[in-house]
């Protein structure tokens, strides 16, 4: 009979935990199994587990015979190890972590001692207890050890790292959230200043609940504890030599930080409240009081920190990219490569840091090179109810709302709400985890929210067994109080009395928090009010002299020596050098390469970021080179000057939202970089809808936020389906008012040069979108010379190029991107010399005067046409036709495809009849004369062409 071994696969997870443990001290583990342990192989910590475990499997296979004797002490030694690590990695389990209590919190039967074969026989004896701090003793009797590890495990705080494979993190957590559980205590004055700040805290919600009956202030009520947490992460922040601290939350408790934390003023928060406002001050829209954003510097002991709560809609969590671009700008405006100087700080409700999408992107960014912000402190507000949703088994699918957090590998500290120092607590350790090791940190503060979703609803109706309980329950000021009157710390007419000096302070309409100094800004403060002058009329000069177009066109098709290019490659910078010496055309990637250049020189830096940016989708900018023998990289826009400007040329993550937010939060903060996203196809942009419409179109009438972002949005018919050829050109167009953005369709490389170069030399600073070309990029006709870049400035309108007698022109085509060269090529071919084709390049803001001299050149004009290849009820037309006809005294006509559903077919035949179509249409139909108020579209008379549509009954 065999004796009785450890050996066995059944032991698989015991052995797994007694070699951790052996990890962290061998002398723990008992001298057989440190011998043991010790012939595995040196004692590295991020050796890989799996391969112990088949080692010892080998060797219990291989002689069966000769199995270990583990003897009976070794194996209780072994139970108490393994019982240890089943408490560390699943304790959070049975955390008292919901102060209302409702959270089912079943116990495993695993965090027993009776499940790993000990009995109270076992309880006083001593076991070591693998501990490396201070506060634990190396051996403790296992009652000890059992009240040790229900204290720091299923206390107030549930902690959750073991999913961490990087075993030096993941045992700092162990050692600092055990030392600190065990020996964290709060000074008098600490303890008074939380209690002030839940003072604060409640004392706003009370106040705005009775002054403004009914009114939505989306209370922080049940969650109070935010205050307290974030004062002190912004005291510590600033004993960590931190600056900058960028906000972003939602609406729920946003009031509360503007004015305890921020010190917005409550005066005017009031009259926010009251609808009152200053008619003169008023810009745009404006938006609705839980929404704005505020920036204030904080005093700390170690200096000022400048604190910014970013604006936000009410899409929640699409704000969180937009913070996480904003800090990147502000580290790298500062030197900040090591990510110490800027911090953001991410507050999220439970069921959307649970659900929405963009949460798991920003996570994405997190670590990734382009997107690095050295870590972000994440706070889910969890109430434990997502607007009337509280099962669990409906909000989620995971046990908690911060699961997703897992996939970053990312530490997790659920804490009680109503347990204050415990808050306070878990925010030291989160901040001192992000510091040391630059990643993300999540803090759960689970709390429940005392009103409904907003101040009018009536929860009850919806949640009537939890809403019982919360009517009973005693805020966490009140509780923190009895705590400390309990521990004489204070008295209870000193609670009262800082609850009416607070409640005073608001009558009076002063400044409640007590760290703000207010707006001073500091060296890195950028003015904006520079900006906010726009004249569209202004023409902008972008010409580049030639002699330094040659010299930094040198600069950009060279490669260090020995470096070897791909042929393909090889072969387009050899075409480059070619167009840089005038001997060959420029196409569109040699003059887009080149306005970044100038730019760089001229003192601006460049960040472009996409899918497919480095080599571009089409193969056509390679702004990124590749060694093809040893995979070095040699990206020549960073070598066209001394001492020049950051340039990023960042293949993304695969992710359209985050990616585009981070850059609009980078837009919006550094004015001096020219920041572009690109879309690898233009639809890809309908991926980020919500920050076009919530942040890009409307932000500066909200906000009064200017943004230089331009997006590249490859757009153009050539067949290639449905989803590869609209970037939605209509949706943008219909977003457009105000002058809030402008769009523009290039249509040669000089028009992409000067615009590029434009977007910065302009006084202001407005989103720009642009249709990019697709296959104009090869296309023979749209080219451009070197002269062209040296002279001029963007052509908003681009009139007949052909020498046409001025005065038989009958017909003028308007048109915008690749069609014009199909028409171009179709009238040259047929010899027409009536039809005068016209590009307009900037679709907003419209250009009227250039639009109207074009009508003025033809005294003879009969019939104005605007031809597009998207769809009718697609495109430009329905968004510009008005702007045509109201400079016209005609009706104007159309020529282009019938409405559709989808933006275009997939079969390349039917593309290229439709194309043929259209364009029969604009160079030769007749009007079809169906209806005075509606679009009168255009039939070929031609027996072989059919009609490009069919045409619009009068409607009744």
């Amino acid at each position: 009979m065999l004796e009785p071994t450890a050996l066995y696969g059944g032991n698989a997870e015991f052995l797994d935990a007694l070699y951790e443990q052996y990890l962290r001290d061998p002398q723990s583990v008992g001298e057989q199994w440190h011998s043991y342990f010790a012939q595995l192989g040196p004692r590295d910590a991020e050796r890989a587990h799996a391969a112990v475990r088949t080692a010892i499997a080998q060797r219990a296979v291989s002689a069966p015979g000769t199995a270990t004797t583990v003897s009976a002490d070794s194996k209780r030694q072994a139970a108490v190890s393994r019982l240890i690590q089943v408490w560390i990695n699943r304790g959070h389990l049975v955390a008292n972590i919901d102060p209302l209590g409702l959270m089912p919190r079943p116990r495993s039967r695993a965090l027993d001692a009776e499940y790993f074969g000990l009995t109270p026989a076992d309880l006083e004896a001593k076991f070591f207890t693998g501990s490396r701090i201070e506060a634990v003793p190396q051996r403790l009797p296992l009652r000890e050890i059992l009240a040790e590890l229900q204290y720091i495990y299923a206390g107030t705080i549930g902690a959750e790292f073991a999913h961490i494979s990087n075993s030096e993190e993941r045992l700092w957590l162990q050692d600092e959230f055990q030392q600190g559980r065990l020996r964290q205590r709060f000074t008098p004055e600490e303890r008074r200043n939380i209690l002030w700040q839940l003072t604060a805290a409640e004392g706003l919600e009370r106040y705005l609940h009775t002054r403004y009956v009914g009114q939505k202030r989306f209370s922080l009520e049940g969650l109070d504890a935010l205050i307290p947490l974030l004062d002190d992460l912004l005291q510590r922040a600033g004993e960590a030599r931190i600056e900058e601290v960028v906000i972003g939350m939602a609406h729920r408790g946003r009031l509360n930080v503007l004015v305890n934390l921020l010190g917005k003023s409550p005066a005017e928060l009031f009259s926010e409240f009251e609808g009152s406002y200053d008619a003169t001050r008023l810009k745009g829209s404006g938006d609705v009081k839980y929404h704005k954003g505020f920036s204030a510097d904080l005093r700390t002991p170690s200096g000022n920190v400048h604190t910014v709560l970013a604006f936000n809609p009410s899409h929640l969590e699409v704000v969180d990219p937009v913070v996480e671009g904003s800090v990147r700008a502000r580290q790298e405006r500062r030197g900040d490569e090591r990510a110490e100087r800027v911090l953001p700080l991410l507050i999220h409700g439970d069921a959307a840091f649970a659900g929405q999408g963009v949460v798991m992107e920003t996570l994405q960014l997190s670590q990734a090179r382009g997107f690095f912000t050295g870590g972000t402190v994440h706070v889910i507000l969890n109430n434990q109810v997502g607007f009337t949703t509280s099962e669990p088994s409906d909000a989620r699918s995971t046990q908690y709302g911060s699961d997703v957090a897992k996939m970053i590998e990312a530490p997790i500290f659920h804490v009680n709400a109503d347990d204050a120092e415990a808050v306070v607590f878990v925010t030291r350790l989160a901040l001192k985890y992000r510091l040391r090791f630059r990643k993300d940190v999540v803090i759960d503060l689970v709390g429940y929210r005392r009103h409904g979703h907003n101040e009018a609803d009536e929860p009850a109706a919806t949640q009537p067994m939890m809403y019982r309980v919360i009517r009973q329950h005693p805020t966490a000021r009140r509780r923190y109080a009895d705590q400390l009157i309990a521990a004489g710390v204070l008295a209870e007419p000193e609670v009262e009395a800082l609850y009416e000096q607070y409640r005073a302070g608001l009558d009076e309409g002063r400044a409640q928090a007590r760290a703000s100094l207010g707006m001073i800004g500091n060296k890195y403060t950028v003015d904006w009010n520079a900006y906010g002058q726009v004249d569209w009329t202004e023409r902008v000069p972008t010409g580049v002299e030639m002699g330094r177009l040659r010299e930094v066109g040198e600069r950009i098709t060279s490669v260090p020596p020995g470096f070897t290019l791909h042929p393909r490659v090889a072969q387009l910078m050899t075409g480059r050098q070619r167009m840089i010496a005038g001997e060959q055309p420029l196409d569109w990637g040699c003059a887009e390469t080149l306005a970044y250049a100038t730019l760089l020189e001229d003192g601006f830096s460049v960040r472009l970021t996409g899918q497919d940016t480095g080599r571009g989708t089409f193969f056509h900018r390679h702004a990124v080179l590749h060694d093809q023998n040893t995979g070095a990289v040699w990206i020549p826009l960073q070598h066209v000057a001394d001492r020049q400007p950051r340039v990023q040329v960042i293949d993304s993550v695969l992710s359209e939202e985050a990616v585009m937010g981070f850059e609009y939060g980078y837009a919006t903060t550094e004015p001096a970089a020219l920041v572009i996203w690109e879309a690898q196809y233009g639809d890809f942009a309908n991926g980020a809808q919500v920050i076009i419409d919530q942040f890009i179109s409307s932000g500066e009438a909200k906000w009064e936020r200017f943004c230089g972002l331009v997006l590249l949005l490859p757009h153009g018919y050539e067949g290639a389906g449905p989803e590869h050829s609209s970037a939605r050109l209509e949706r943008f167009l219909q977003l457009c008012a105000e002058n809030n953005m402008q769009v523009c369709v290039p249509s040669t490389p000089a028009q992409m040069f000067h615009m590029l170069r434009r977007q910065m030399h302009q006084s202001f600073r407005k989103p720009l979108i642009v249709m990019a070309p697709k296959s104009l990029l090869r296309h023979e006709l749209s080219v451009s010379a070197l002269e062209d870049l040296s002279r001029g400035a963007f052509a908003r309108v681009i009139g007949e190029v052909d020498e046409l007698p001025v005065a038989e022109v009958r017909r003028a085509v308007f048109c915008s991107g690749k069609v014009y060269f199909d028409l171009l090529k179709a009238r040259r071919k047929e010899g027409l010399r009536e039809v005068a084709l016209v590009r307009i390049e900037q679709l907003y803001p419209f250009p009227s005067e250039e639009y109207q001299a074009v009508i003025n050149r033809y005294p003879n004009l009969k019939e104005v046409v605007w031809c597009q290849e998207e769809p009718q009820n697609q495109g430009a037309w329905y968004q510009i036709r008005h702007r045509l006809q109201e400079l016209v005294r005609r009706p104007v006509l159309y020529a282009g495809r019938a409405p559709a559903a989808a933006p275009a077919t997939g079969i390349s035949k039917l593309h290229e009849r439709e194309q043929q179509r259209l364009v029969a249409a604009a160079l030769h139909a007749t009007a079809t004369e169906e209806s005075a108020r509606e679009t009168t579209r255009l039939t070929p008379v031609t027996p072989d062409s059919p009609p490009a549509a069919t045409p619009l009954r009068k409607r009744s």
